[in-house]
């Protein structure tokens, strides 16, 4: 009966060549090109940590030897500066050239600061780094001249710019790396204790949490542009 049934069963078809060659091209890993290499790199950072990051590793997650990442970039240092100029110029493209100087400030720190909160890990290479590179240069021109345009002398742009860098930098590193992290004390002091020692933190303690983040950086920098439009209608008199 068996042997009956299985005569009776439809020959099987054999595989077209076509489709062995999709099967074939499906198999294929993606090519290795610097858009893969840079994106997973970022993923990396991000997974890992700043710290942890090598060269080794990120080979081993895109399935090559390190050696084959030499061929498009030849160190790390020379990947982490095109993954820099990579991100940084999100920031100034939504500023737009036709815009009043104040809200181009504007839209670039709150663009900078998101780019930070999505990438909490390799922001702090994008904060300590140079911009030295030619797109870190043409980035910086951009960003100064934003300040330059205002119509204020070079002295007033440059302080200006400074003072909106810090205060970038400090929010970022507080937001990702530091007040976002939680108590790093070997001992923190317990609730009961707090509000003994520090009854002032403690009641203003409510507006640090996340929640609060967002308002709280738009007010520093308004006050920050207000006294930059204050320093140029006095320059103007």
């Amino acid at each position: 009966m068996a042997e009956r049934a299985a005569s009776k069963r439809a020959p099987r078809r054999p595989v077209s060549e076509a489709t062995q060659a999709g099967k074939r091209r499906g198999s294929r890993k993606a090519p290795l090109d610097r858009e893969r290499i840079e994106r997973t790199a970022l993923e990396l950072v991000e997974k890992e940590g700043l710290g942890e990051f090598s060269m080794r590793k990120l080979g081993a997650a895109l399935g090559v030897e390190a050696m084959s990442l030499y061929h498009h970039f030849p160190s790390k240092a020379h990947l982490f500066d095109a993954l820099l100029d990579r991100l940084i110029a999100e920031t100034t493209e939504v500023c737009g050239a036709e815009r009043p100087w104040r809200e181009r400030v504007r839209l670039f720190c709150i663009a900078y600061r998101d780019l930070a909160r999505r990438h909490p890990e390799f922001s702090r290479y994008m904060i300590l780094h140079r911009m030295n590179t030619r797109g870190g240069l043409a980035w910086l021109e951009a960003v100064v001249s934003m300040f330059a345009g205002a119509g204020g002398n070079v002295e007033t742009a440059a302080r200006a710019f400074r003072c909106v860098g810090y205060y970038l930098m400090g929010t970022v590193l507080d937001e990702t790396a530091g007040y976002a992290r939680g108590p790093s004390a070997a001992e923190p002091v317990p609730p009961a204790e707090q509000n003994e020692i520090a009854p002032t933190v403690m009641r203003l303690g409510p507006y640090f949490q996340p929640e609060h983040w967002d308002r709280t950086f738009l007010v520093g920098l308004d006050l920050l542009l207000d006294g930059f439009e204050r320093k140029l209608a006095a320059e103007s008199k």
